[in-house]
Parts: structure tokens; sequence; C-alpha cells
């Protein structure tokens, strides 16, 4: 099989870079080692930026976006009982979508599907080889047979534990990581939000989140120890462990009722460098982690996605290959920025096991300072919205 581009991974990232690129008149084949159903199944964050929603536009998969997504003018954040809300519009003028990454996922499914490109799930055993020439190849197995793919690019977008990273040779990469003492135990639930925005709450028994996928389905998250098994918590038990985080308001609106999904989702901050090697460009999860308490992980993968389809665009149009030259800094300009904002909103609102009355004090005195400073606050509101592209 010959193709332009081989996109390893057929999460939001790789199917988007697929529709992009098809747009842009630039053939392409997605591989995925998982099935269509698995792909889809997966529950995962949905704040979308306005930059993202614009991506998204721009491959033309926003009809059902548009028609259920929630829009988002600020966040509320709750401490020692009291909620301050951050107005986003009022301080810069922008606001979010809460629109389900599943969601996002179905919509770019049934695009790819109805353009007839060709995506290949089940994929086993991909390996990717020649992507430091000019003629890279990715073999994989499929149905009981091996199958090649002679291509010009590869797109990793296989996320953390995929094949696209570890086929780099360890010298050339750096990685920087920090794995955080806790993890997020997630409950789905169809039953109306406790609040039209998102709650963020620091609390003496540690941080609770209450967010939501539509106006009759919500997600709630609290903070566990990272050894903490999700076999353990009924629901009873974590309605119970909601309620002693949340503020008498919220408490009163809570609907409680069965889980229909429940998990355990470790924190972790990560970053590759570079992201391009050769033939083979790296994007989203493939190659950088967020904590998800600053709602960064999808979109930081839509931007690597955004700067990636234009440049494999010019190269393939008009032999340019500036934008491909600059993608890794590109990229990590903003990789870094959303890694600092993540560790800080990770750092303000949880509890971290160990910590002394000085850590105590820092954290109480940066949220003292955000709720009374204009400042603070628009900086909150600025990188929560999202940073603009460098295009």
């Amino acid at each position: 099989m010959r193709t332009q581009v081989a996109i390893v991974g057929a999460g939001p990232s790789g199917l988007l870079l697929g529709q992009l690129l098809a747009r842009a008149g630039v053939d392409n084949v997605v591989l995925e080692r998982h099935t269509a159903e698995h792909v889809v199944g997966r529950i995962r964050a949905g704040v979308l930026e306005q930059g993202a929603v614009a991506t998204l536009e721009e491959a033309n998969v926003v009809g059902r976006l548009h028609r259920q997504g929630l829009v988002h003018h600020g966040i509320e954040i709750a401490f020692r009982g009291e909620r301050h809300r951050i107005d986003f519009e009022a301080l810069v003028g922008k606001s979010v979508v809460v629109y389900g990454q599943t969601e996002v996922t179905h919509d770019l499914m049934d695009a790819r599907r109805a353009a007839g490109a060709k995506t290949v799930y089940e994929a086993e055993d991909v390996t990717l080889a020649g992507f430091d020439g000019t003629a890279p190849v990715v073999r994989y197995r499929h149905g009981g047979s091996t199958h090649e793919i002679a291509c010009d690019f590869i797109a990793g977008c296989d996320g953390f534990h995929g094949v696209s990273r570890q086929s780099v040779p360890a010298s050339a990469l750096t990685t920087h990581e920090r794995v955080y003492p806790f993890g997020w135990l997630g409950v789905l639930v169809d039953r109306p939000p406790v609040s039209h925005e998102l709650i963020y709450v620091n609390h003496e028994r540690g941080f609770a989140l209450c967010s939501m996928r539509s106006p009759t389905r919500s997600r709630y998250y609290v903070q566990v120890p990272l050894e903490e098994k999700v076999d353990a918590w009924d629901d009873e038990r974590f309605w119970g462990e909601l309620r002693a985080r949340l503020d008498p308001g919220a408490n009163e609106r809570l609907a409680t009722g069965p889980s229909i999904e429940k998990s355990i989702a470790p924190l972790r901050s990560f970053v590759a460098e570079p992201m391009r090697f050769g033939r083979l460009l790296l994007a989203g999860d493939a190659a950088h982690i967020v904590p998800p308490t600053g709602a960064k992980g999808l979109n930081l993968a839509v931007s690597d996605v955004r700067y990636l389809a234009h440049a494999l665009s010019d190269w393939f149009r008009r032999g340019d290959a500036s934008g491909l030259d600059s993608y890794s800094a590109r990229c990590l300009k903003r990789v870094w920025f959303a890694e600092r904002f993540s560790w800080w909103m990770t750092m303000l609102l949880h509890r971290f096991p160990g910590s002394d009355s000085f850590a105590m004090r820092m954290q109480q005195a940066d949220l003292t300072l955000l709720f009374g400073s204009r400042a603070s606050q628009q900086s909150l509101a600025e990188n929560y919205v999202g940073l603009p592209f460098d295009d």
C-alpha cells in the first residue's frame, strides 16, 4: 500500500489529522491497534478551548458540537466552604465549550467513514522504519497477514504507551516527568449537573471536581491515594466522600444515582523533546501528558495536529518545508505553557501527602491572592480559555 501520510493511532488527534489532511487533498491512512468500539467507548474529559473549536470547524466536524456543546463563561473554585467565580468573559472576553472527547471522536469517525478514507482497526505488531531517511515504512499484521505501508511521512498519534515514541532511539529523546502521588476517582452518572459551570474544590480531605457531559449527564471526581483500587469504592462510598468535600449549596443541589462508569486516573506531567525525528512527527499524548486539572490534554493534541496538518499541506502543495522545520519548536512552546498552567492548578487545588505547615500556608496564600486579585484571575482565565495559536 502507498500513501502520503501514515497516521498511527485513531484517537481524536489521529482522526482529526486525517480529516484536515483529507480536506487539503493529502492522502492518508490511519492505523489503530484497538477496535473502533473500544476507541469511541473511552471516557475522557471534554473542555474545548475556542482555538480547538475553530480547528474542528476547519475540519468540518462541528454540527453536533454547535448543537449540543455547553458554552461556559467561567468556573468556580470552592475553598473553606465558599465558592469564588472566575468570570472568563469579563476577564478576557472568551469562553470554553464542554463537549466530551468521546463525542469529538464519534464525529471524526463519522466524517472519515463518510469520506471513504481508509482506517485499519485491530492493526497488530505495528513497526516503524525508514523515518530517518526519505522512504518511511509502516508494517503491521491484520487478519492473519502482514502488511506494509510506504509513505512520505509518519504521524505518531498513538498516545503515551504507543509504538511511535518508543521507535525513536533513546539517545535522540530528552524527557521530563513529574508523577503526582494521587489519582482522580471519577464517576459518570445520568443525573443533572450540580452547577451549570465546573466547580473545582480545595478541601482538607482532598480535591474534588464537579463537571458534566450534558444537561442530564454529570462527571464527578475526588482525589484518592495513588495506590487506591476502584473496586474499593462502591457508589455509596463515593457519594459520601464527594458530599464531605462540597459546600452546603452544592450539596443541596447534588443529585446522586447509580454510576454508569467508574475509574481512577493517575496524574502525570510528561514532555518528550523534540517532537520530530526525520519523517516521524509526534502529536498529542505520544509527546506530552498533562494532569487534567487545567483541561489541556485534548486541547494540546488539537493544537499539535493543527500545526502538523498545515505544515504537511504546505509541503505537499508547494514543497514548503518551513512548517515542518518549525513544527517541534512551535508545538513545544504551547506545550510548556500548558504544562506550567496544569502543574500550577494541580499544586493549587490538591492536598499533597506529607505537606508541612509552610506548604499549606503557601497554598492558602495563593488562593487568597487569586480570589482578591483581578490580575491573578485574568492570568488564570487567559490560560484556561487557551493561548493564541502561533500562526
